[in-house]
């Protein structure tokens, strides 16, 4: 690879790792090219992506960016996923992949908006709910509210016609 063509890398790496949420270093020795474009399209779908790359590369690429702190796990065959809007959803997929196929694909540890975390720290992470469901979660609590107080006001006069209803058999029965 020459000069220009690895300045293009670690600029393309610093600008992802520069607008990273998470960041996740994995080793993925004797992983088939099928599984890595797998884990490819679902890291997609989590507006995520990995990339292999060289570890001195890497390591240029990570200076003066919110992940330095992850330089020392650039050894061996390592690929980088870095994921972009929320970090939930990449960490799912990692962590998920890395049970599936966890003779070839093993996480060395992470970056969460430039702090470091573990791999447990990940699978805590992953077990979370994600944006969409947590949105759900808030727009049923927000819609629970005026519908309940509609209920309420209902009751009132619902009940109302209930006793009336009442007394009037009672006395069409006297």
């Amino acid at each position: 690879m020459d000069r220009d063509k690895k300045n293009e890398v670690v600029s393309a790496l610093s600008d992802s790792f520069s607008r990273a949420k998470i960041a996740v270093v994995a080793e993925y020795r004797g992983l088939k090219v099928s599984e890595l474009e797998k884990l490819r399209k679902n890291l997609r779908e989590q507006d995520a992506q990995i990339q292999v790359a060289k570890n001195t590369l890497l390591r240029i690429a990570v200076k003066d960016t919110p992940y330095d702190n992850l330089s020392d796990s650039f050894s061996g065959t390592t690929a980088i996923a870095i994921g972009f809007s929320e970090p939930v959803g990449p960490a799912k997929v990692l962590t998920a992949f890395a049970k599936e196929y966890s003779a070839a694909f093993s996480i060395r540890g992470a970056g969460l908006e430039g702090n470091r975390i573990s791999a447990d720290d990940l699978l805590a992470l992953s077990k979370l709910p994600g944006r969409e469901e947590l949105l759900g979660k808030l727009l049923g609590t927000m819609t629970a509210v005026p519908t309940n107080f509609v209920r309420v006001l209902n009751a009132l006069p619902q009940n109302l016609m209930y006793a009336l209803t009442a007394i009037k058999e009672q006395k069409e029965n006297q």
